[in-house]
């Protein structure tokens, strides 16, 4: 990962920071598992894989710092966890702008879908209203391919 180490030093020092160890690590972990949405404790553990000395502590202070310069997202999912992912400041270049959540109600499980479907709406927004919409969080609530199926199964067996 050496050209993402030097993008996220770009980024870090672009943003007035010092560049760490701890910080390039927690965004190389989050960038590492674009569909996973951590908790500060598993960012922890992924963390300390690499970097055995690394406390707790200086994960939680690391990533709301990331935070608050938007290099790292803070969800809330519903599930009673913060979560964090990479933000639009610390993403690949290529990367798109928008993805959403779809959060299964059954299993707890997190989809994340490409497309900024809101383009038109946001259009008409500013027309309207004068209002200039620079970012929007869609989170859709269902249920999972596989948890549908079993709801209907579960449907169909008590009609019989």
């Amino acid at each position: 990962m050496p050209d993402n180490q030097e993008r996220f030093k770009n980024v870090l020092k672009q943003n007035g920071l010092k560049v760490t160890t701890q910080r390039i690590s927690i965004l190389e972990a989050l960038e590492s598992r674009p569909d996973k949405h951590l908790t500060a404790e598993e960012i922890y553990e992924c963390v300390k894989e690499n970097s055995p000395d690394i406390g707790l502590a200086t994960v939680y202070r690391t990533i709301q710092l990331l935070a608050e310069l938007n290099l790292i997202d803070k969800l809330n999912l519903g599930d009673g966890y913060v979560r964090y992912e990479i933000g639009h400041s610390g993403a690949n270049e290529d990367s798109t702008h928008h993805h959403h959540h779809l959060i299964c109600l059954n299993c707890g499980s997190v989809l994340t879908f490409q497309g900024d479907l809101l383009e038109a709406l946001e259009e008409r927004i500013q027309n309207a209203l004068e209002f200039e919409v620079v970012d929007h969080e869609v989170k859709l609530f269902g249920y999972c391919k596989e948890c549908r199926e079993a709801r209907i199964e579960k449907h169909n067996n008590t009609n019989c």
